[in-house]
């Protein structure tokens, strides 16, 4: 076995010039003469090493290579992805499998089982043959720079040196090629050069005895790294992409308003109508009515045409519209519930039930989902209600307040609703602060306290929204809330349509 000189792959490569403590049958044969091989169907090859860059904005997920990768972190020209990037900090490469039950997959598993098979039958055949065994090494090695930073020139020289493909056929036509102490080495190089949360795959992995079953451990774990090492160039990129990316985008943008002179309609109509709000308000500024604009990005109404310069986050602000709802909800029905002293006077009972309210929410998405769950919510807060009753040996609701409050908390449902529409207004007084707020976010409003991760989550989320692309379209707004109302109406009269969300804006391409 390798000694422990190869620590932790770092900027300075592998362990001293002088590490050589391999088994002698590894270091033991000078170099000689190459010879031609075939691929072998290890899935070790870096053409099998794919990566699924995730959907955005509906669009069909794409399937990439470990070089195309980093190829489009050097080379950042897809609006979409810095758009992505920038904004989604979860944003992250997942492993490729093919679909279930696809050809493609019944193709790859059957060519992968007969490798394996041959592979054992090569090793427990008298003599041994070593051929498969060969190739294998060959392109384990070839591996190696994909998740060992090419940095390290001498860890990488270190390989290339034990993984030496004519010495390996050298032991073998001698007959002492130790395959095991192979895979042993491979593992030591794996396990001091992988993410510290591969640490407890990588023990189990050095503890396996069969050497075939080792090697299949092997390539596998590699796919991980590799995909980890994806993973890295990407959040290595991410803060030039942060850095470069509002520029890059008003950029484009410019450009495109070069060639486009027909506006953006239902842009338009956002910005105008959010000033209308203020007309009584002499004193409204531009900035103000933008302000206005961006609230109402909490709650979308669907009797309005999104605006197409933010169609690129359309679903995501849609999706965090979903999620406004769903704590407003919440958060009515604690206000409710505090009504009752089991409640309101014991913090730890108003947490476990906002808790669970929270669980019994997470699919609504609209007001037809919450007039269908509100129901099943009413009887899980008897039963917990009735349960810490009983628990303090008081006696449970009688049928009198079970039915005062069962109409309180059906009335929810309804987004009418008093205290819904309480909850809402400060829910978004929260959330105008936080916009104006460079110093973190306020404390939560009263109702929301118990659900302040949630809270701040969300408003991390939508601000971080907003404020990206008020800086792409900020001064754009501006434009548009300049001109006189007669003077865009003109305009508006002899243009055609602007682009649909379906085609390409400046934020999409």
């Amino acid at each position: 076995m390798p000694s422990d000189s190869i620590s932790r792959m770092d900027s300075n490569g592998s362990g001293g010039d002088n590490d050589k403590s391999v088994p002698q049958n590894i270091l033991g044969t000078s170099p000689g003469t190459s010879s031609l091989r075939s691929r072998t169907d290890s899935e070790c090859s870096d053409k099998m090493a794919r990566f699924v860059l995730p959907s955005m904005d509906g669009s069909p997920p794409k399937v990439m290579t470990l070089d195309e990768v980093t190829h489009v972190f050097k080379n950042i020209q897809n609006m979409e992805l810095v758009h992505e990037i920038a904004l989604n900090p979860e944003f992250k490469l997942q492993p490729y499998e093919p679909p279930e039950n696809s050809l493609e997959k019944r193709i790859k598993d059957c060519m992968h089982k007969a490798f394996w098979d041959i592979l054992r039958e090569q090793l427990s055949a008298d003599p041994p043959s070593y051929e498969h065994a060969i190739q294998l090494l060959a392109e384990i090695k070839e591996c190696f720079p994909q998740i060992i930073s090419l940095n390290n020139k001498r860890a990488l020289e270190h390989i290339n040196e034990i993984l030496n493909e004519t010495v390996i056929r050298q032991q073998a036509e001698k007959g002492v090629l130790d395959f095991r102490s192979y895979a042993d080495f491979v593992v030591h190089i794996m396990s001091k050069s992988c993410a510290p949360a591969r640490d407890e795959e990588m023990q189990k992995l050095a503890q396996t005895e069969d050497v075939v079953d080792t090697f299949k451990g092997i390539l596998e774990m590699m796919k991980l790294m590799k995909l980890d090492m994806a993973n890295f160039l990407l959040d290595f990129s991410r803060n030039e992409i942060l850095a470069n990316s509002v520029e890059y985008e008003k950029q484009k943008f410019n450009e495109y308003l070069e060639y486009y002179k027909f506006g953006f309609p239902a842009t338009e109509n956002w910005l105008r109508r959010n000033r209308s709000a203020d007309a009584g308000n002499s004193a409204a500024t531009a900035e103000q009515t933008i302000s206005n604009a961006y609230m109402e990005l909490m709650d979308w109404p669907g009797n309005f045409d999104f605006p197409e310069i933010l169609s690129t986050d359309k679903e995501r602000i849609l999706k965090l519209g979903q999620r406004a709802k769903r704590l407003c909800v919440g958060a009515s029905l604690i206000a409710i519930c505090s009504a009752v002293p089991i409640i309101s006077q014991r913090s730890e009972n108003r947490i476990a039930l906002a808790k669970q309210i929270e669980i019994l929410l997470q699919s609504v998405t609209d007001e037809k989902d919450i007039a269908e769950a509100i129901e099943n919510v009413w009887e899980q807060i008897k039963s917990v209600i009735n349960q810490y009753l009983q628990k303090e040996n008081q006696s449970t609701m009688d049928t009198e307040a079970e039915s005062m409050l069962r109409s309180q908390i059906m009335q929810i449902a309804n987004r009418e609703s008093p205290v819904r529409q309480l909850m809402w207004k400060r829910f978004q007084a929260f959330f105008r602060l936080s916009l104006r707020s460079k110093a973190g976010l306020p404390p939560p409003p009263p109702g929301y306290v118990d659900f302040k991760d949630e809270l701040e989550s969300y408003t991390t989320a939508l601000k971080r929204v907003i404020g990206y692309n008020h800086s792409v379209f900020g001064e754009y707004f501006l434009q548009i809330l300049s001109q006189r109302p007669t003077e865009a109406n003109d305009e508006s009269a002899s243009k055609p349509s602007a682009p649909s969300e379906d085609q390409s804006t400046p934020s999409q391409q």
